[in-house]
């Protein structure tokens, strides 16, 4: 079992879409977890989400790709450009999911509000 368990649900997330299969349940599950589902949800990427008890089921949307970014790199402004283009397949294409002093939000709303910060995962 493994420790990260943004990294496991996003996995679990893409294995269930290349196998076709539109929801995915995801047993363990976090605090920051569910605040990437939720950007993912105002994004379109997944559908919805409900916790029920302790187990979590997702529902896919428009979703291609998505991973954590593992080592967590801490990030200037001027540098979140370059960690689009390496891990973003087109520049108006899905979202880099930055934790900041404000909290999470996308790599648009990080450089609009001028703040640097850890990256997380990345979906598109």
């Amino acid at each position: 079992m493994s420790q990260d368990i943004v990294a496991d649900a996003l996995n679990k997330m893409v294995n269930s879409l290349k196998a076709g299969k539109n929801s995915v349940e995801i047993q363990q599950h976090s605090k920051l977890l569910l605040a990437i589902l939720a950007i993912a949800k105002l994004r379109g990427y997944i559908i919805n989400y409900q916790l029920e008890g302790n187990l979590l089921k997702v529902q896919l949307g428009n979703l291609n790709d998505c991973k954590a970014i593992k080592p967590r790199y801490i990030v200037s402004v001027k540098n979140i450009d370059k960690y689009v283009k390496r891990y973003l397949p087109a520049r108006e294409i899905g979202v880099i999911i930055i934790s900041t002093s404000q909290g999470l939000m996308t790599h648009q709303t990080a450089i609009d509000k001028n703040l640097g910060g850890s990256l997380i995962a990345y979906l598109y």
